[in-house]
């Protein structure tokens, strides 16, 4: 068989091409489509999927700070950018400079980017975040009348444009938490405040992957698709089936094939003591990859088309699983998550066996894993291979 790496996470680009097709056609020609690309595009590496998006037809690209928004432009992106944490003493000059739309929760950011425009020579252009409930990032409701106001003034001086207003929900990955009617109707209150102040934003956007789904609502100009652009359900069981396909595969070579006999433990703490003769299978990638360790004695693998149990608990560098009395040949793939189409766990499986969400376990994979990115060609018609090499 042809050598595998050690362990590894293979991206295919055109998956995330057909999701972001697939979250637009949903969505409709109205509502712009903004692919969330933060945190290395949630594990997927940001550049890639940032060119991936912008293929499908992505209008904007979300980050979370500053300096990936730079990254993008540094790797040639002229595209939309917006971008919305920040501390005070942000270098606001290089993201005015980049044309980076950058997003002020305060009037105080907002005289801070006014500084950077000075210094730059150019105007910026804004979106201001309302806080509707979520209580993390956004102006406070008592301070809308200030921030407002202080906008309006830049844009009648020329230091910038309003582009958005925009705000985020706490519970839209739970469609009957009356939050998200309180969340909508308190983003539409900010609207109307701004409209009576004389800011005409470009983009009014509340919605992330979930609602965007599952609440038309709340899509207004523009909606944020971060994790379903990824081919993960952001609300699991509760989605309709789009046709989402998992971009990323996280796979190993199999390091070693062993024999145990009834009353043999396995791994630290003996936690899984073996009840009859099976034979185990050890998996070169542990915690110290981003395999999280709260999946010990609960997560699943795929071996020779069949799923594996994790056997004991997970290492820094290597966790076992029963095999069952089978003896494939070391060096034989193992897949930790991927598609789910040939029948093997996706990184949902794996948050279910590690109490956590989708989200943390793409973005936490990694560490001493090489990525690799393909194209298997899914969105021209050619599904078969997804993630393959």
């Amino acid at each position: 068989m042809s050598h595998l790496a050690r362990a590894e996470i293979v991206v295919d680009l055109a998956a995330l091409r057909h999701n972001v097709r697939v979250l637009s056609r949903l969505v409709g020609e109205d509502v712009a489509m903004m692919t969330v690309v933060k945190a290395d595009a949630y594990g997927h590496g940001m550049v890639a999927a940032a060119g991936a998006a912008r293929e499908a037809g992505s209008q904007w690209l979300g980050v979370a700070t500053l300096e990936e928004a730079l990254a993008l432009r540094a790797a040639g992106d002229s595209g939309r950018v917006l971008c919305w944490l920040a501390v005070p003493g942000e270098d606001y000059a290089a993201g005015v400079a980049a044309d980076v739309d950058l997003s002020a929760y305060s009037v105080a950011e907002l005289d801070e980017i006014a500084a950077g425009v000075e210094a730059v020579g150019r105007p910026a252009r804004v979106q201001l975040k309302v806080d509707t409930g979520l209580s993390r990032g956004g102006a406070a409701r008592a301070d809308w009348p200030a921030v407002f106001a202080r906008a309006r003034a830049g844009e009648e001086a020329g230091t910038w444009r309003v582009t958005g207003i925009w705000s985020h929900f706490s519970s839209s990955d739970e469609p009957e938490d009356p939050a998200n009617d309180r969340q909508e109707r308190v983003f539409r209150d900010a609207l109307a405040l701004a409209d009576e102040v004389g800011l005409d934003p470009e983009v009014r956007h509340l919605a992330n992957s979930a609602a965007a789904v599952l609440r038309p609502s709340a899509r207004f100009d523009l909606v944020r698709c971060g994790i379903a652009s990824y081919g993960l359900e952001p609300a699991p069981g509760l989605m309709p089936d789009l046709g989402l396909v998992p971009v990323m595969t996280a796979r190993a070579a199999l390091a070693m094939v062993k024999h145990v006999a009834p009353g043999d433990a396995v791994s630290y703490g003996r936690a899984w003591i073996a009840e009859s003769e099976t034979t185990l299978g050890l998996v070169p990638a542990g915690y110290g990859d981003g395999v999280l360790r709260s999946a010990s004695n609960a997560a699943e693998v795929l071996v020779g088309g069949k799923r594996r149990p994790v056997r004991g608990r997970i290492c820094m560098d290597q966790f076992v699983v029963d095999l069952g009395g089978d003896e494939p040949d070391p060096g034989e793939e193992v897949v930790l998550f991927g598609t789910g189409l040939d029948g093997g766990p996706t990184a949902t499986d794996w948050a279910q066996a590690s109490g956590t969400i989708n989200y943390e376990i793409v973005t936490r994979i990694g560490g001493r894993m090489t990525r690799r990115h393909v194209d298997s060609g899914l969105d021209s018609g050619m599904g078969a291979g997804v993630g393959a090499p």
